[in-house]
């Protein structure tokens, strides 16, 4: 069967050809007449009399010098249509460029036989000011024949779309882009009114030819006054106080709120500004957008072979879409699940088609399969996200979490000591501290497994922990969706439990950035921000899908599952947390085992496993970790049995945290 995606990109490169030589012929044509008219004695007052036959032999050298200079500065990379005010300076550069030269060998060439070579400097001058300009004007009228002829022509066949009137909350950036975007366009949904701006010096003022009508506070009175039907949200860096406070005043007047898509998924390239969709719960929880230092980050990943576990898994798929950006030799993507695998690794190759990217069906937990792997591709940085992470399920399955959590973390870790890797980093989670759940205390052995190989390899070994991930799989976002998409009440397990919540693109930063940060045996801890109470949230859920709790979606509370904590700690405190060169970035001042010690602990838990005896595995867990509380039996934890904190250790125990 024909590939019609790929017969369509032959004809576009085709025809991508074509225009080439006729772009060419204009731009030598332009500066052609640019030079000669720069020998007009009526324009430069230096120059007597015209010398054709001077101009003419002297033509060829000037045109390779500004052809020169034009592709140095990579101006032909520029495609005409989309010529805009920050590729002037790409002409300008290419103009001093060929100016300097020419005037160089006007200075430099003193020999006679070169005399004729010496180009005027009022010549120089002139010719450089109209060339320029001459061919920075044929781009911009090609623009303008592409805003104002070739979108709406196009599209004059088609159903032109009813325009809903729409107020945009934010006068800056955003905005802008959003009215170039749209402006022109047949298909275009939205008829923009004008902006509201909470910055008193842009009120009465224009963008892009639109005003700023007033503040958010003037919502009200212009969604009547001007029969607004519909407002988008365009705040660059909006924070999730700001858009919370733009939705509730738009429920109250009542009027349709939305948003522009995240600068993250713009700079990604999986939509425009011009996708206008619903605010989302990510939005309203929203933070400050994350700094990295990319200095540190390109040294750390570029030009190296990487290695992704868990790479279908949503911290996974997102690390290895952060990690295509600093163009990493080798990209290795090593996921047990056939369908996710085959998910990421063809968006990656659709956003990233020069780098080198390996989709591995591979299982963590097979030594046989991955010392293959390391055997072909030898990864100099492993980011270790495969695991399982759901806590009921791992309370009914402990030796599942003990063999994947724990063993595989171990397999993998020893691969890259042997290997000569040079940075390891765990995926970890605040339900380490303090665990209560099977899923916890595996990740807290996790963690010790990886700080004990940082004493027996050159590798560097480090885990990083943070809380839950909006929108991940098997996370309460995703299932509050499906429950309100179905019309369901929403099931909350207590009135009272909270979680600290971080979008997936920003743990997949931090996640990063702490990897270029570390140098061995540290287990850094994210900032989380403040912790948000379920109960909210999913009545914020209701409420972004136009709907009233308790009246049209109603919330039932089930009770606390078994292993769960009404809430998570992460022990961001001062006397606990050693400061790192980023702000949302420490280090857990957190207690270490010997490697007789970790050699005993994984010695009585293979054979707890091997015997399949949970009960076992549940007491080593408390015997070994004397900061969890695993219960002993796979049944309902009783609240009055798990203290959440102030938790009394016998003197001489070895806590997860300890003292300064």
């Amino acid at each position: 069967m024909p590939n019609r995606t790929n017969d369509r990109r032959s004809l576009s490169d085709r025809i991508w050809f074509l225009r080439r030589p006729v772009q060419f012929l204009l731009d030598i044509a332009v500066l052609s007449a640019a030079f000669f008219v720069a020998y007009l004695p009526a324009i430069n007052i230096q120059v007597t009399d015209f010398y054709v036959d001077i101009a003419v032999r002297q033509l060829p050298l000037v045109i390779l010098i500004q052809f020169s200079s034009l592709f140095l500065v990579g101006a032909y990379s520029i495609l005409w249509r989309y010529v805009s005010i920050s590729d002037i300076r790409a002409f300008l550069r290419a103009a001093l460029f060929s100016g300097a030269i020419l005037l160089a060998l006007r200075f430099l060439l003193n020999l006679s036989d070169f005399t004729l070579w010496k180009v005027p400097v009022s010549v120089i001058m002139i010719d450089t000011v109209l060339g320029f300009g001459g061919l920075l004007g044929l781009r911009v009228l090609r623009r303008l024949f592409y805003e104002f002829g070739d979108k709406g022509p196009s599209l004059r066949g088609s159903r032109r779309v009813n325009r809903k009137a729409a107020l945009l909350a934010g006068a800056g950036r955003m905005g802008a882009t959003l009215v170039k975007e749209l402006s022109g366009r047949a298909d275009a949904e939205l008829d923009i009114r004008g902006f509201v701006d909470d910055d008193p010096r842009k009120k009465g003022g224009s963008v892009s030819g639109i005003k700023v009508l007033g503040t958010t506070h003037d919502l009200p009175r212009l969604v009547d006054e001007i029969g607004i039907e519909q407002v988008v949200i365009t705040i660059d860096h909006a924070q999730g106080k700001e858009i919370r406070r733009i939705i509730d005043i738009c429920s109250a007047i009542p009027v349709k709120a939305q948003i522009v898509p995240s600068l993250n998924e713009i700079a990604h390239g999986r939509v425009s500004v011009s996708r206008v969709r619903d605010v989302q719960i990510e939005d309203l929880l929203g933070r400050e957008p994350v700094e990295l230092d990319d200095e540190n980050l390109h040294e750390f990943l570029t030009g190296k072979t990487v290695l992704v576990t868990g790479a279908g898994g949503s911290i996974g798929s997102e690390l290895a879409r952060q990690i295509i950006d600093y163009k990493p030799k080798v990209l290795l993507l090593a996921e047990r699940a056939e369908f996710l695998l085959f998910n990421i690794s063809r968006e990656l190759e659709q956003f990233a088609r020069e780098l080198d990217i390996v989709p591995l069906i591979a299982d963590v937990g097979d030594e046989r399969r991955m010392r293959e792997i390391f055997d072909e591709f030898h990864p100099e940085v492993i980011f270790h996200a495969a695991a399982h992470k759901h806590v009921p399920l791992m309370e009914t399955n402990p030796g599942e979490a003990v063999k994947n959590n724990i063993f595989a973390t171990r397999t993998l870790a020893q691969l890259a000591g042997e290997y000569g890797t040079d940075d390891f980093v765990l995926i970890s989670t605040d339900k380490a501290v303090n665990p209560t759940s099977i899923m916890g205390a595996s990740k807290r052995l996790a963690e010790i497994v990886t700080q004990e190989m940082n004493h027996a390899y050159s590798t560097n070994y480090m885990a990083v922990r943070f809380g839950n991930v909006l929108g991940s799989a098997g996370s309460v976002v995703p299932i509050f969706r499906e429950q309100i998409e179905k019309g369901e009440a929403l099931t909350v397990t207590d009135r009272e439990m909270t979680r600290y919540f971080m979008t997936i693109p920003e743990a997949a930063q931090l996640v990063l950035q702490a990897g270029a940060l570390g140098e061995g045996g540290e287990i850094f801890i994210l900032d989380m921000g403040k912790p948000v109470r379920i109960l909210d949230l999913a009545e914020d859920m209701i409420r972004l899908s136009g709907l009233t709790p308790y009246e049209d979606i109603d919330i039932n509370f089930t009770g606390v599952r078994k292993g769960e904590k009404l809430f998570e700690e992460l022990e961001i405190t001062g006397e606990n947390l050693l400061k790192t060169h980023h702000p949302k970035i420490f280090i857990g001042k957190i207690a270490t085992y010997t490697k007789d010690e970790v050699a005993s602990i994984l010695t009585r838990f293979r054979a707890a496993v091997e015997n399949s005896d949970e009960s076992e595995i549940r007491t080593l867990f408390n015997e070994f970790l004397p900061e969890a509380r695993v219960e002993l039996e796979n049944r309902m934890p009783d609240s009055d049995s798990m203290p959440q904190k102030d938790i009394a250790y016998p003197p001489g125990a070895k806590l997860g945290l300890v003292e300064k």
